[in-house]
């Protein structure tokens, strides 16, 4: 996925690289936002959690792009938590240069309004699909929105990069009852399980088996 700002203009004002290791918090829910994260390499959630631990994932973020933007446009601290789900690389901006850059180029600013908007039109959907009783639907939808948007999964075989445990957690149901529905889809012919990896529609397993991802 392209980055909504090139990783040369950012060396060019100043951003650091910083490694995170597996498991380990970039910022907290309720902490002050002092920098713009653009993800280089490997992969990071979105999530808040509650106070007995239970999560509710918001994203996976992907190489290319940029997560925990709204404190920078509105001053209040982060709305949740960012966690590295593998070893991972990040890329960041303190904030004043990062508005600075924002008033000196137009363009990457209408592309971070853009970027909002469709993350909040993805909570409203979210919302609505929450109400409907059905396991199976609610992730349906998900899957379906994924698709369309070629967000988590991969654009030549068609796999789904979430687990079981990350669906759950962003459907609110338990991982038994994904791990269940998704079995059945899976015997309605509606998604393809391989190797325990899930795949979106009909595709050859010579065409899985070179896939890169």
């Amino acid at each position: 996925m392209p980055a909504i700002i090139d990783i040369e203009l950012l060396q060019t004002l100043g951003a650091t690289y910083k490694k995170v290791a597996i498991g380990e918090v970039i910022f907290f829910e309720g902490n002050r936002c002092n920098f713009y994260y653009q993800l280089v390499s490997g992969k990071v959630r979105w999530a808040n959690f509650n106070n007995e631990g239970k999560e509710y994932l918001h994203m996976v973020v992907e190489p290319g792009e940029s997560f925990g933007e709204l404190p920078l446009f509105d001053g209040a601290p982060y709305a949740a938590t960012a966690i590295a789900d593998e070893d991972s690389m990040v890329i960041k901006l303190h904030q004043a240069i990062f508005h600075k850059l924002l008033q000196e180029h137009p363009e990457i600013h209408f592309s971070f309004t853009k970027l909002l908007a469709q993350r909040l039109r993805f909570k409203f959907f979210m919302l609505t699909e929450l109400l409907h009783n059905e396991p199976e639907e609610r992730i349906k939808s998900l899957i379906a929105y994924l698709r369309e948007h070629h967000h988590n999964m991969c654009t030549e075989c068609g796999k789904i990069k979430l687990t079981r445990q990350q669906i759950a957690n962003m459907t609110c149901l338990r991982v038994e009852t994904v791990i269940r529905a998704m079995r059945h889809m899976h015997e309605k012919g509606e998604i393809s399980i391989q190797k325990g990896k899930v795949y979106i529609g009909n595709f050859a397993s010579v065409i899985v088996q070179k896939c890169p991802n």
